[in-house]
């Protein structure tokens, strides 16, 4: 199972730190404030009040024995970098930090971040499209060019299969998951059928998903 530490557990982080520990994985949270971490602590495996950007009490607490570690440092730039050199120094093999603006992220990337994440930006994204397209019932951004939708399935799109739809060719896009009411079938094979019910997870760039919205 893998290993996660969130360091910086305030709105943004504690959010992360609380739904992955529910989702059933360790989950180390970590802050400077103690009053944050006496808040989480009940709602991760373990929590530290550590000086976020120090060297030795973040091997102390054994961040370099995790598989994740993310950044929620949003304010304080300097901790923010610093605790993304450091982990990313001690062989963490992934990390994700928040950045507050596109400065910030470039530093963050130059240092060695895997990913970079705007929660404010990504949300306001999300919003506008469940807005704006009444099949779109999710959003993730995975770069400025391509993106992963959870849609309705399109009328056009009904019982027929995959194949016979040709949504690679059409539309440029893989079905990565179909969703049918309590069931969830990965990597779903060209002979499935779409039925009216269905929610499909779809990957692919964002001009092509836009052609999606024009067959609601």
């Amino acid at each position: 199972m893998k290993q996660f530490a969130v360091i910086g557990c305030g709105r943004f982080g504690g959010s992360v730190a609380k739904a992955l520990y529910k989702s059933g994985f360790d989950v180390l949270a970590l802050d400077d404030d103690e009053c944050v971490i006496r808040n989480i602590a009940d709602e991760v495996t373990h929590a530290a009040t550590i000086d976020i950007d120090d060297a030795i009490a973040l091997k102390e607490v054994g961040i370099r024995n995790m598989d994740v570690v993310i950044i929620g440092i949003g304010s304080d730039l300097k901790a923010s970098v610093m605790s993304t050199l450091l982990v990313k120094e001690m062989g963490v093999p992934y990390v994700v930090a928040k950045a507050q603006d596109e400065m910030h992220a470039k530093v963050l990337t130059k240092i060695g971040a895997d990913r970079v994440i705007f929660p404010e930006r990504d949300m306001g994204i999300r919003l506008a499209y469940n807005l704006t397209s009444t099949n779109i019932l999710d959003f993730i951004e995975l770069s400025p060019d391509y993106s992963i939708l959870e849609i309705v399935s399109p009328k056009i799109w009904h019982d027929k299969s995959l194949k016979d739809n040709n949504i690679r060719a059409r539309f440029g896009l893989s079905i990565l998951a179909i969703k049918r009411g309590e069931e969830i079938n990965v990597s779903p094979q060209a002979e499935e059928i779409v039925r009216s019910e269905d929610i499909l997870i779809v990957v692919g760039s964002n001009e092509d998903l836009r052609k999606v919205q024009e067959h609601e």
